[in-house]
């Protein structure tokens, strides 16, 4: 299994060095015709600019990025921020492929999520990066004349963001976020929300979100007094997410305590890997086990894991990832149009 959102710090900032400035002059005569075509989708129907009131300024963890107008060529360089523009009614140009697609398949899995697939419709965008590359591909990006780069769910550092800007006006994750991937969904959304215009309808949706899980923990009372915990089976071990991570968030959006002692070994990654003398820190009341089929057959052959109260108990919810529904899916992207559906899944997965 490929877990998500792996990409170490370091290498964004050897891909960013790598860039040549032939690339970024490319990406800047690029936006300075006053000739180009609007986008369009398969059929050549125009998509539409961001609505929303401009100029916007937002602040971020690299600076400030004022968006004087309307964007009408999105880039998104975060893992799942494509879902966050989407929901706005606008389709990215171009995007990450968090989830590769089964080899000689089409159209691009990421397109096809329940959660998303009306939203793209027949548009395709293109592949900026791929889930484990070293960083985002600068020359697709600049090719794609960009007129704003969202990456906000993203590990991209300061160098990333320097090449990024000298492309298009760039919005990093949010000014709070200490570790990527770590601000919580709110947050994330309604920052995406400002840099399109839309900031009100960015609370709206998140309230609409938040009613949600508060009204499944109004129904289920008792997933108060459970500890839980999600995770996977990652490189033959048990890999536990921290409850700062999307999927955590969720399960205690729900109203569960999450175990947060794998916090404090994870030492600020979004997910950690358990020696065999720490799977104590997942004998909880609930596990949501987040994998395909072949590794959730893997995991419950590992003997530390079938001896655990849990699991013996029934208390184990078995999520598929990308196969199937995709509940697994819905949960590690945590974003405005997969968390209606991850929230009713998780539910449900409890019985």
């Amino acid at each position: 299994m490929l877990l998500h959102r792996t990409t170490p710090v370091n290498s964004w900032r050897r891909t960013a060095a790598a860039l040549s400035t032939a690339t970024l002059a490319v990406g800047l005569l690029a936006g300075c015709g006053s000739d180009e075509k609007e986008p369009t989708d398969k059929k050549g129907n125009e998509t539409p600019a961001a609505a929303g009131a401009f100029p916007v300024t937002v602040d971020h963890a690299f600076g400030s990025t004022k968006v004087a107008k309307a964007p009408q060529r999105v880039v998104s360089v975060g893992y799942t921020d494509d879902q966050a523009i989407l929901a706005f009614g606008i389709k990215p140009v171009g995007m990450v492929d968090q989830y590769p697609n089964p080899p000689g398949t089409s159209p691009d899995i990421n397109t096809q999520w329940p959660w998303v697939k009306d939203k793209w419709g027949d548009t395709r965008p293109e592949v900026v990066m791929n889930n484990g590359d070293a960083g985002p591909n600068y020359e697709k990006i600049a090719a794609l004349r960009p007129d704003l780069i969202i990456a906000v769910y993203s590990e991209i550092d300061q160098a990333a963001y320097d090449k990024l800007s000298k492309i298009a006006p760039t919005v990093g994750r949010t000014k709070a976020e200490k570790e990527p991937f770590s601000a919580p969904w709110q947050d994330n959304a309604i920052h995406i929300a400002k840099a399109l215009g839309q900031e009100a309808k960015g609370t709206e949706l998140v309230n609409g979100i938040q009613a949600k899980l508060d009204a499944a923990k109004k129904a289920h009372p008792e997933f108060a007094n459970q500890t839980a915990v999600a995770l996977s089976w990652y490189k033959d071990s048990a890999a536990p997410f921290t409850s700062t991570d999307v999927r955590g968030r969720l399960v205690t959006g729900t109203g569960f305590t999450y175990q947060t002692e794998i916090d404090k070994i994870a030492d600020g990654k979004f997910y950690t890997t358990l020696s065999p003398e720490r799977m104590d820190l997942i004998d909880v009341d609930r596990i949501f086990v987040i994998n395909d089929k072949a590794d959730t057959e893997a995991l419950k052959k590992f003997e530390l894991f079938t001896n655990l109260s849990a699991v013996k108990n029934g208390k184990v919810s078995y999520l598929l990832d990308s196969e199937g529904p995709a509940v697994g899916a819905a949960m590690s992207q945590g974003t405005l149009l997969s968390l209606p559906y991850a929230i009713d899944e998780l539910v449900k997965s409890v019985g």
